[in-house]
């Protein structure tokens, strides 16, 4: 696992290095990513070319985290997992956390510490977090932000005197400091530079990295072939609109198709149940209203009694509308309600979501600047937080649609 004592440590850009410096030097990667995020995930996938895998003691139990983990690991040379905010951070104390799944999985830490403005002082940092919690094994250091080779020394006398390897490091360098992203990382850039891997390569001892797995991580656990849904589901699929999926619910499914809202339309015959993900429709509206015959189709599908599951950006898709400080832009109209992706109206809606339906527990999480126009609409079940306590957020049942801003899982 790659983590870091807090976010903006680096730990995204050396995770992501390190996967690309090993698929070109010919290993079979297997990235994974730590919590609810889709987008880093697909910066894995353009890296590693094959689908990254989502990793959450939240949205799931510690024995599925242990089987995807063995499940999706199986042909991989090696096995990258991307830690979350904070090592220890999670959503009530140390819950969620990195370093929960790293226990769960019995995986070693390296920990990515961004030493740009300090050196000896980094001394009772390590201190700190290598004795914090003992059953999280944590085996070593890259620093980021490295001033000088004399810098560098400075702080290999810190990992000598706190007694952890140091496997290298990373120079300062403008050219890898990441812009900023509209919700996350901006998966329309090249997800990775030549750059980044050939000072990767240059400054860390890679080699020795790959020892760290030996004899490591918990033995694979004994389970039968999944059962999929025999479920024919089809997919909305786009590069922005429709891009928030985990690989491991659509993997679920013994057939899945897949369409593009702003280019076709869609076939239902044989069809189970349309998925409506989230993403970034208010990006592209234009083209999203163009295709007149895939809105109406959808609608008609849903007014029929077809079997609906949208969320977040596809929710949006369903409704009356969007509004934006260009303008109004019609889309579905399942659902008799408006969205604004003013300016002037973003609000950051963010965390974990669980709900009761039907004798059915939902998890899930939020994560959108959008707010629905005007009062907000009443939900057919009380939506909680990972805590238990009450948010605002509606869940809508009409006909046999299901939508929300929750981004569900399983």
């Amino acid at each position: 696992m790659i983590a870091a004592p807090t976010s903006g440590s680096g730990k995204t850009t050396i995770a992501r290095g390190l996967m690309a410096l090993y698929t070109k030097k010919g290993f079979r990667v297997q990235p994974f990513k730590c919590g609810p995020d889709y987008i880093d995930t697909k910066f894995h996938a353009a890296v590693c070319g094959r689908p990254s895998v989502n990793l959450d003691t939240f949205m799931a139990t510690p024995e599925h985290v242990r089987e995807l983990f063995a499940h999706y690991g199986a042909e991989a040379d090696l096995c990258i997992v991307e830690g979350m905010m904070g090592l220890f951070d999670g959503y009530d104390r140390d819950k969620g956390s990195s370093a929960e799944i790293a226990e769960t999985l019995g995986i070693p830490v390296v920990l990515v510490v961004d030493a740009k403005s300090a050196a000896y002082s980094m001394a009772p940092l390590l201190s700190g977090f290598i004795h914090f919690k003992e059953s999280v094994d944590i085996v070593g250091v890259i620093f980021n932000k490295v001033g000088s080779e004399r810098h560098y020394q400075m702080l290999q006398q810190v990992c000598q005197d706190v007694g952890i390897t140091c496997f290298g490091y990373l120079p300062k360098n403008a050219a890898l400091e990441q812009g900023s992203r509209y919700l996350g990382l901006d998966f329309s850039q090249q997800a990775e530079s030549e750059e980044l891997t050939r000072l990767l390569e240059d400054h860390v001892e890679w080699e020795r990295l790959l020892e760290l797995g030996a004899g490591k991580g918990i033995a694979p656990p004994v389970f039968s072939k999944r059962e999929l849904s025999p479920e024919h589901v089809l997919v909305a699929r786009n590069a922005e609109s429709f891009s928030f999926l985990y690989q491991e619910v659509i993997d679920g499914f013994a057939q899945v198709s897949f369409f593009d809202p702003e280019r076709e339309v869609p076939n239902f015959e044989g069809v189970d149940l349309l998925y409506l993900p989230g993403g970034y429709p208010e990006k592209h509206l234009d083209a999203l209203v163009e295709n007149v015959a895939c809105r109406q189709t959808i609608k008609t599908f849903a007014e029929r009694g077809g079997r609906v599951q949208a969320e977040c950006g596809g929710m949006m898709y369903l409704c009356e509308k969007i509004v934006t400080d260009e303008g109004e832009y019609p889309m579905c109209g399942v659902l008799p309600y408006t969205i604004s992706a003013r300016q002037s109206d973003r609000r950051l809606s963010l965390g974990y979501r669980q709900f009761e339906l039907d004798g059915q527990t939902y998890r899930g999480h939020e994560f959108h600047y959008t707010q629905f126009l005007g009062a907000q609409p009443a939900s057919v079940t009380q939506v909680y937080n990972a805590k238990g306590e009450p948010v605002p957020t509606p869940v809508f049942r009409y006909q046999n649609v299901l939508a929300s801003y929750t981004h569900l899982y399983g």
